[in-house]
C-alpha cells in the first residue's frame, strides 16, 4: 500500500496541502496588517469574520487533503467568557494543530515561529502568545501575559495550551505545566483520540521522524481525529491559590475521559531519561527519584548550571570529607525540610548518616547535561583524582553507578581498557583518548558485563519504543508513599 500510495496518492496529495497553506498566506497577510492589541480586544469587524470563515475552510481543505475526510468532534466548545484557556492532551504530534486550525485560538509559541515563511504570516493571525529564548525573564512574561488575556472577561480569542508541554506516545498523561492553571480562571479541557487501527501519527523521542510520519500518515487511505470538548473545569479556591494542585485535578478529569492513567514524570524526566549520551539511564535508576527532588527543593532550570558550578567548588575544598543531613543542608543553603532528607537519604550509602557530596555534584550534573555524558566526567575526575591528578578503579566504579543511579557497577573490564599501562590509575586524558576511539564504551563494557548481574541493568532499559520509554510506564512509577531507593543498597 506504501509503494503504491507514494507513486501516485501522496505526490497529489502533498501539493495540494501546499498550495492550501499558499492560499491561505495572503488572507493571513492582509488580514493581521496594522494590526495592534486595542483592535484585537474589539469584537471582529464584518470583513475580518469573513476572512476567518475562508482560513478555516481553506484549513479544512488541508486536512481534507491529508485523509482526514471528516473530524468527529464531541462536546460544545465553551465561549471565550465562560472558558479563557482551553487545555488540550494528550500531546503526541504535530496533527495536532487541527483543532488550533478549528478554532483559531491563540497558542504559545515560540518567537522564531513567527520568521517562517509562510507558516510564520498564519501564526501571527491568530494571536499567539510568544516566547523568547534569548530573553531570561520570558517565562515571567509568558505568564503575565496568559493571565492579562485570560482575565480580559472574553476580550480576547481564547488560548489553547498543550499542558504536558512535549508529545508523548498517549498512553498515559505526564505532569501538566501550571502555565495555563496559574491564572486561576475556568479552563475547558480538550480531550484528542487518533483511533487509527496503523498509527503513523504519533511523532515522540524515538522512532520516525516528522518527514517519515508525514510521508506515511499521507500513504493512508483514511485518517481518523475525534476532539471531545469536556465541561468547563471550574477552579475552587484552594486550586485558584495552588496552580499545581489545579493542573492535576484537571489532568485527571482528562484522564478519566480518555480512560488512560496518570504518571507523576514530567518533560524534564523524559529529557533525562532518553537523552543522547555515552551512558543511558537503565531502568532501575534512582536519578529520575533524585531529579524530582532538584525540582521540588527549588533549584530552578534556568540556574540550575550556575548552582552546580557553585556546589562543585564547594566539594572540591572538602574533598572526601563526608557530611550530615545538618551539614548538607549548610551546604545547599535550604533549611532542612522532608524533601532534603529525602534527597539526602537517596546518598546514604550505608545508613550511617552521612554522605559524600561529591556523589550529589555528580548527579546534579547529571540532571544538568544528561547527553554530555564527558563534561560529567570530566567534572568527577576533578572532584576525585588524587595530585597527579589520577584516580583508581574504586574511585570510577563511584563515578559511574553515581552518574547512572544504580546500586553496583562492574567497571574492571572498562578501567583496564582505559588503563593500557597497567598503572592501577588513569587520568582523565587517558578516559577521554578511550572514550574518543570508543564512543559506545558503555554498552561494550559496561552494559555488556552487567547483564543478568544483581545490579538490574536489564536489556530494555538500552532501548525505547517509539514514545516515552519503559521508565514512565504508569505500572512501573513508584507509589509516592513507598520508601525513597538508596543509591547504594
Amino acid at each position: 500500500q506504501i509503494a503504491f500510495m507514494t507513486l501516485t496518492l501522496f505526490p497529489i496529495r502533498l501539493f495540494f496541502a501546499a498550495f492550501m497553506m499558499l492560499l491561505a498566506w495572503p488572507f493571513a497577510f492582509i488580514a493581521s496588517m496594522g494590526s495592534d492589541e486595542q483592535e484585537l480586544e474589539k469584537p471582529l469587524s464584518w470583513w475580518r469574520k469573513i476572512v476567518d470563515i475562508l482560513l478555516k475552510a481553506i484549513m479544512r481543505m488541508m486536512w481534507l487533503a491529508g485523509g482526514f475526510h471528516w473530524i468527529n468532534v464531541k462536546g460544545r466548545r465553551a465561549l471565550p467568557a465562560e472558558a479563557a484557556i482551553l487545555t488540550v492532551a494528550p500531546h503526541s504530534s504535530y496533527f495536532d494543530a487541527i483543532p488550533v486550525t478549528m478554532t483559531f485560538a491563540s497558542i504559545v509559541m515560540k518567537a522564531e515561529s513567527k520568521d517562517i515563511p509562510v507558516w510564520g504570516t498564519l501564526i501571527k493571525y491568530i494571536r499567539p502568545v510568544f516566547v523568547s529564548r534569548s530573553d531570561q525573564d520570558s517565562r515571567r512574561k509568558t505568564v503575565e501575559e496568559i493571565k492579562r488575556r485570560a482575565q480580559s472577561d472574553g476580550k480576547w480569542p481564547q488560548i489553547m495550551i498543550f499542558p504536558e508541554g512535549t508529545c508523548t506516545n498517549r498512553s498515559c498523561l505526564i505532569t501538566f505545566k501550571p502555565g495555563a492553571f496559574i491564572p486561576g480562571v475556568p479552563v475547558q479541557p480538550v480531550v484528542l483520540r487518533y483511533p487509527n487501527k496503523l498509527d503513523t501519527i504519533t511523532w515522540t523521542w524515538q522512532g520516525p521522524g516528522a518527514l517519515e510520519i508525514l510521508w506515511l500518515t499521507l500513504c493512508q487511505f483514511h485518517n481518523s481525529v475525534e476532539i471531545e470538548f469536556l465541561p468547563v473545569y471550574i477552579p475552587s479556591e484552594e486550586e485558584r491559590k495552588n496552580p499545581v494542585l489545579y493542573a492535576n485535578n484537571v489532568r485527571h478529569v482528562m484522564a478519566e475521559a480518555l480512560g488512560v492513567p496518570v504518571t507523576d514524570y514530567t518533560f524534564e524526566d523524559c529529557q533525562l531519561a532518553l537523552a543522547e549520551g555515552q551512558l543511558r539511564l537503565p531502568s532501575d535508576t534512582c536519578l529520575l527519584e533524585f531529579a524530582k527532588l532538584v525540582r521540588s527543593l527549588g533549584l530552578k532550570p534556568e540556574t540550575l548550571e550556575d548552582d552546580l558550578d557553585k556546589y562543585a567548588a564547594s566539594a572540591m575544598k572538602m574533598k572526601k570529607e563526608k557530611v550530615d543531613l545538618k551539614e548538607f543542608s549548610a551546604y545547599l543553603e535550604f533549611p532542612v525540610s522532608h524533601t532534603l532528607e529525602s534527597m539526602f537519604a537517596l546518598f546514604d550509602e550505608n545508613e550511617d548518616g552521612i554522605i559524600d557530596t561529591r556523589e550529589f555534584v555528580i548527579a546534579l550534573s547529571v540532571v544538568c547535561k544528561p547527553s554530555k555524558t564527558l563534561e560529567t566526567i570530566q567534572l568527577a575526575f576533578q572532584l576525585y583524582q588524587s595530585e597527579n591528578a589520577t584516580i583508581i578503579e574504586e574511585d570510577l566504579a563511584c563515578i559511574l553507578k553515581t552518574a547512572m543511579g544504580v546500586s553496583q557497577i562492574n567497571v574492571t573490564h572498562l578501567f583496564r581498557a582505559v588503563d593500557e599501562e597497567e598503572k592501577g590509575e588513569i587520568t582523565y586524558d587517558d578516559f577521554y583518548r578511550f572514550a574518543e576511539l570508543h564512543p559506545h564504551f558503555a554498552e561494550d563494557y559496561l552494559y555488556a558485563d552487567q547483564m543478568g548481574a544483581e545490579s538490574g541493568l536489564e536489556t530494555s532499559s538500552l532501548s525505547a519504543p517509539n514514545g516515552i520509554c519503559t521508565d514512565f510506564s504508569p505500572e512501573n512509577a513508584e507509589d509516592k508513599n513507598k520508601p525513597l531507593q538508596k543509591k547504594l543498597n
